[in-house]
């Protein structure tokens, strides 16, 4: 695929990575997939590990222009951001040895049962029932139920710290950064939606800067190829990268102003994408 295509596709995900939080996954995995077809069944592994650099510099230009207030959701979370980047070396790692099939495949299925959920459970596209406090007897020794409120407490960004390793795993073998889970459980927990995708993005930095050194230093099933540095197509990074970053620039320091709803159902639409994508590839 031509490098300036490529650019070009960059400016959607640096769309993606300020709107959605992806920091260019669930764009980048398929657009690699395609410009590499040439690979054969290495192409979906590249594209994979071409996601996790094009991802990590986006993650790290969306984060460092996310307001400070936004990000202290996340102080205090370093047992999780910990678990995130084991559970992403361990990803990484796998899916250099692991069949073409199964990452492939994977991707599909794993964003179908993901649009499911998002569409059948309430949540995230309709609210969730509110929590009811229900006051037993009356007098000096009533007692209540205690009304948990969203967005509080020890998980405040609705993420329980021993999801890390699972999430961080899963993201960085499918090459999906991890907001594909992050953005859906914080919001769940209360947050709107440009809260939870600008937490995915620091979420997502977690992940894949140890997924990329993985992919960088173990080449695993794919044979030396011209452009590539371990697994990793670096000239097309470059390319969706000169693309991207101008876009998150300006997207962060003039953020659109979308209504939550059509933010949510742009998510799930975007995923339904970028599935479809992958799975014509194949």
């Amino acid at each position: 695929m031509p490098f300036l295509i490529l650019a070009l596709i960059g400016l959607a995900v640096g769309v993606t990575t300020v709107l959605f939080g992806f920091g260019g996954g669930f764009v980048t995995v398929p657009v690699i997939t395609i410009a590499d077809l040439a690979l054969g069944d290495d192409a979906v592994r590249v594209a994979t590990a071409t996601s996790a650099l094009v991802m990590l510099v986006n993650a790290v230009v969306a984060t460092v222009s996310t307001r400070r207030e936004v990000l202290s959701r996340l102080s205090g979370r370093w047992a999780l951001f910990a678990l995130l980047a084991a559970g992403g070396a361990i990803g990484a790692g796998v899916a250099r040895v692991a069949p073409d099939a199964i990452i492939r495949w994977g991707f599909v299925v794993y964003i179908g049962a993901t649009i499911v959920d998002l569409v059948v459970r309430p949540g995230f596209l309709r609210p969730a029932p509110a929590t009811k406090t229900v006051v037993a007897g009356s007098g000096p020794g009533a007692t209540a139920t205690t009304t948990v409120v969203a967005g509080t407490g020890p998980s405040a960004a609705g993420l329980p710290t021993w999801l890390g390793l699972p999430i961080g795993s899963v993201a960085a073998f499918l090459g999906v950064g991890g907001s594909v889970m992050t953005v859906p459980l914080m919001r769940r927990a209360g947050s709107p939606m440009p809260i939870a995708t600008s937490l995915a993005n620091p979420l997502t930095l977690a992940i894949v800067a140890p997924a990329l050194a993985v992919s960088l230093l173990l080449r695993g099933a794919v044979p030396p190829t011209p452009g590539l540095v371990g697994s990793v197509d670096v000239l097309a990074a470059v390319a969706l990268l000169l693309g991207s970053i101008p876009v998150v620039v300006l997207l962060r320091r003039r953020p659109p102003r979308i209504p939550d709803g059509v933010h949510a159902w742009s998510y799930v639409a975007l995923l339904a994408a970028a599935g479809i994508t992958v799975a014509a590839a194949g």
